[in-house]
């Protein structure tokens, strides 16, 4: 559990500038670095990752990173997910970098004969992946892990609609607006299935956490489908997330699946 929210522990200063000027602030940084939060504006933004401090370095020199933008698919057979979700939220929290739900045990997904189990679905505004480079307003990452600590990301894309998403309206209300802030969801009845849509067709590839460390050996599988949210229910999310996305990253030698 505790690789899976590595995502959100650990503290970071970025370094920006000229040649001369990282230096200086790298060595401001060993003094400081208890004091610094990476983010996604300015000196803490992702461009600086990878100068934070040495466990960030993949950040920089990592060759399969995520996000992506899906293009130049390879068309291999793919199995459809297999997906065995129960209900069973716990806590909304809210860490400072994103708002998280997080799932007891009991949801699994089934793919490359190994067992995935949900710990947590979280939220970015815009999405991180592009689809043959479009981008959506806001992405939903649903976090799973193996008994030996191997990462498997699905990731659901959200367009404009009309009318409010019926799924996130269960607990939209509880959002935690400040960091550190939590909300009771055991009595919400949330099972993450219902936030996929119908067709779960997907594309498949190898990348990393999207926030530092930047791990890489995360299997990503992004549906191809993206489900609706009304304009309030954006500005809802907009509100608490601002703009906490990381740019697309460098394709490199890696296969794009479909």
């Amino acid at each position: 559990m505790k690789k899976i929210i590595s995502v959100s522990l650990a503290i970071a200063f970025l370094l920006t500038g000229c040649t001369s000027h990282q230096k200086s602030v790298q060595k401001h940084v060993k003094a400081k670095v208890h004091e610094a939060h990476w983010g996604y504006i300015g000196e803490y933004g992702p461009q600086n990752w990878g100068d934070m401090k040495e466990s960030y370095k993949m950040c920089k020199l990592g060759k399969n990173q995520s996000p992506v933008n899906l293009t130049g698919f390879k068309d291999p057979f793919m199995y459809p997910l297999k997906i065995k979700y129960v209900t069973g939220s716990t806590s909304f929290i809210n860490n400072g970098h994103t708002v998280q739900v997080n799932f007891k045990e009991g949801s699994e997904l089934y793919i490359d004969k190994k067992i995935y189990k949900l710990k947590q679905f979280h939220f970015h505004t815009p999405s991180e992946n592009k689809l043959y480079d479009k981008s959506f307003p806001m992405e939903a990452h649903l976090v799973h892990a193996t008994d030996n600590g191997e990462l498997a990301v699905v990731a659901v894309m959200f367009s404009g609609g009309f009318n409010d998403n019926p799924f996130l309206a269960k607990f939209i209300s509880k959002m935690p607006m400040t960091k550190g802030a939590k909300s009771d969801l055991t009595k919400e009845n949330l099972n993450a299935y219902d936030m996929m849509p119908e067709d779960k067709n997907y594309y498949r590839f190898n990348g990393s956490l999207t926030t530092p460390p930047c791990s890489e050996g995360v299997l990503w599988l992004v549906l191809k489908n993206p489900v609706p949210i009304s304009e309030n229910q954006l500005n809802a999310f907009r509100k608490v997330l601002g703009n906490n996305n990381r740019p697309v990253q460098p394709k490199n030698a890696r296969a794009f699946l479909k």
